[in-house]
């Protein structure tokens, strides 16, 4: 990583992205590329599609290595930790003492090391946070962030690249699991993780085989470089939480739709875990759900405000968006809106070399039934529809209304049946243009 004169940090990258045009801007203190010149749109459509690669070198990553690494991660993590195999990966979320997000994060098991992957922007914030926990634990931590580089290479046919180039059985490899090996000559780890609905991988290498590492992955025939514009648009047509939008240190798990991640009876106990137990037993006073427009051409923004219909009952799936000074309709829907290529979630039995009747669960234990290969997607084509995929709180179905509900930038309003009034504000994709029918729930790197 390079630092530039006003502090901001460069990825091993960066001149790939300005040599082909990319616009570059400020994100979590890095400068990094938001689109091409192909346009979001466009860039959306190539990973739904095809392949698409993704710098996301920005990210962070800590290891913990030590006798104890397994029970102090399961501490300062709201996931079952012990669920994992060696060679399994876990999304998992790191929790303020009242059970809201510092953060989420991936938790990868090595045969001698755990490594916990954050976001940028709170590489900091979470370092401090589990590095104040250790205490008398006996553990090492370290910071290893600068010293890796990340590409992530996502879309229908990314199989067929990542397995040309390498000699691990990439087609055998289960969802959310990982095998270390070179990769176009370069000693990396890769796993079957992705930010996007699509099947993908993330391959992570030291930052010198930078340039290797991208001709091997981008160029005619290969993938298809991606920004950050078109990898908010595709989480969120997934129903990916993005930390600072869907959740932050004023939302729990139960309220974003993350209640899996969330193992109150792991046999450990954990930061923010008895705050959680309350939460649940009491039940949650907001949810968040996903929305779309029904009229079209109109697309929600960040900080436009949402209300009821006028005369709507205390379960309701109607709302109004003032857009630039007119009320639009809107509709309530089902997460997620786009289910894309991401591989089956095969349990793989080690050792025995055949596949197990079954799907991995959050904690990555497993669950009896068939094995699909693949999610069926949906036959609308992700950038057909003018309707934009957004996001708000409202309250549960069976709560009462009038009911005050917290925005995402702290403001209150009143939902009633008689009297609409601003309930929230609404989250939109980062896309300029629309993508999708709708949004989702769930999932991050």
């Amino acid at each position: 990583m390079t630092t530039t004169t006003a502090g901001l940090k460069r990825t091993p990258f960066y001149d790939h992205h300005v040599s082909l045009g990319a616009k570059i801007v400020p994100f979590a203190g890095f400068e990094m590329p938001v689109q091409y010149p192909t346009g979001i749109t466009k860039e959306h459509e190539i990973v739904r599609t095809a392949i698409g690669v993704f710098d996301v070198s920005h990210m962070g990553e800590f290891a913990v290595t030590g006798p104890d690494r397994n029970a102090f991660v399961n501490r300062v993590t709201s996931n079952d930790v012990g669920a994992l195999d060696v060679g399994q990966v876990q999304y998992s979320a790191i929790l303020t003492e009242d059970g809201t997000f510092v953060d989420d994060c991936l938790v990868y098991r090595f045969e001698d090391k755990l490594m916990m992957v954050v976001n940028a922007s709170n590489t900091d914030k979470d370092w401090d946070h589990i590095v104040e926990r250790k205490q008398g634990i006996n553990v090492r931590l370290k910071n290893i962030s600068d010293e890796v580089a990340l590409l992530a290479v996502q879309g229908p046919q990314a199989e067929g690249l990542i397995k040309s180039l390498t000699k691990l059985p990439v087609a055998q490899m289960a969802y959310y699991h990982f095998d270390v090996g070179p990769v176009a000559g370069i000693e990396c780890f890769v796993s079957r993780t992705g930010y996007t609905g699509e099947d993908g991988f993330e391959r992570y290498f030291r930052p010198k085989h930078a340039e290797v590492m991208w001709h091997a992955v981008v160029g005619q025939g290969r993938g298809q470089p991606i920004g950050l514009g078109a990898r908010d648009s595709l989480r969120l047509e997934a129903g990916y939480a993005l930390y600072g939008n869907d959740i932050d240190d004023t939302t729990n798990a139960y309220e974003a739709g993350l209640g899996w991640i969330v193992k109150l009876n792991k046999g450990a106990p954990f930061t923010g875990r008895a705050a959680l137990e309350r939460v649940k037993a009491k039940g949650v006073a907001r949810k968040l759900v996903g929305f779309r427009m029904t009229e079209k051409g109109v697309i929600p923004r960040h900080g436009y405000d949402v209300y009821p219909p006028a005369h709507t009952t205390a379960t309701w799936t109607q709302l109004l968006v003032e857009c630039r000074g007119k009320r639009v309709a809107g509709e309530l829907v089902n997460q997620p809106s786009y289910r894309g290529s991401v591989k089956s979630k095969w349990a793989r039995r080690r050792g025995s070399g055949k596949r197990e009747a079954g799907r991995l669960t959050g904690s990555g234990k497993r669950e009896a039934g068939s094995v699909p290969r693949h999610p069926t997607p949906d036959t609308r084509h992700p950038c057909a529809s003018p309707c934009s995929p957004s996001r708000i709180w409202v309250p549960p179905a069976n709560a009462p209304t009038p009911r005050a509900m917290q925005s995402w930038h702290g403001r209150r309003g009143v939902v009633s049946p008689s009297r609409p009034g601003p309930s929230c504000r609404t989250r939109a994709t980062a896309s300029p243009r629309p993508c999708s029918p709708g949004p989702t729930t769930r999932r991050r790197t």
